[in-house]
């Protein structure tokens, strides 16, 4: 079965980029376009993607406002990559706070491309690596340290708590099970355990409120 993606983008021959380099992928279909936030959240609405490729910066409703009310009205919401020409973005975190499952340059390599589709689409996350290191650095300039537990994490168990700081070092299923001398199948289930108990979308709000609540600080091993 392909996987379904809405393009948002309001510069026509953006889109028409996009697609082109989707469509070649045999496991893509691009189902529809919309060149606004407003137009955006119509579509998602009407045509139920898998994936929206959403633009963070257009005239009119911008992104992170459709991609808000996009993952907050539908009952089933799509996952969401977004789309910047910067790599030095203010909009980065709340991006990631409003449920942004990639945020990609619109320069990456085609290959890139199709496989932020593919990650999202099957319930992981993706981060450029440049991005990365701007959320670690918007964290640093505004370190939260913790004695202890913090308050908000209270619910995880000493095993969770281990792996969710893993997962905000940006570590696989697989380096957190070598390192923590685990199979990765039970990584795996300690990490869907985790963002259940916290409420959480996805691996990337699990590395926001891991910095957030000072679980894990900037500059730490």
């Amino acid at each position: 079965m392909s996987i379904r993606v809405l393009l948002v983008d309001d510069e026509h021959m953006v889109r028409e980029g996009f697609r082109l380099i989707l469509e070649t992928q045999p496991d893509i279909r691009v189902v529809g376009e919309a060149e606004d936030g407003s137009s955006a959240i119509e579509a998602a609405v009407r045509l139920t993607p898998d994936v929206v490729f959403m633009d963070i910066r257009m005239r009119g409703m911008d992104g992170l406002e459709a991609a808000r009310a996009i993952l907050s009205r539908m009952p089933r919401p799509p996952k969401v990559v977004m789309l910047t020409t910067f790599d030095y973005d203010e909009y980065v975190y709340e991006a990631l706070k409003a449920g942004a499952s990639a945020f990609l340059l619109k320069d990456a390599p085609p290959e890139q491309l199709a496989a932020a589709v593919r990650v999202v689409a099957r319930g992981d996350a993706l981060l450029h690596p440049s991005i990365t290191r701007r959320l670690i650095a918007d964290f640093a300039r505004r370190p939260t340290p913790h004695e202890g537990r913090p308050t908000e994490l209270r619910k995880l168990t000493e095993r969770e708590l281990d792996v969710m700081r893993l997962v905000a070092r940006g570590l696989t299923n697989g380096e957190i099970a070598t390192k923590l001398h685990l199979g990765e199948a039970t990584i795996k289930t300690h990490v869907a355990h985790l963002l259940a108990k916290l409420g959480l979308r996805d691996r990337i709000q699990a590395v926001v409120t891991a910095y957030e609540t000072g679980l894990v600080e900037p500059g730490q091993d």
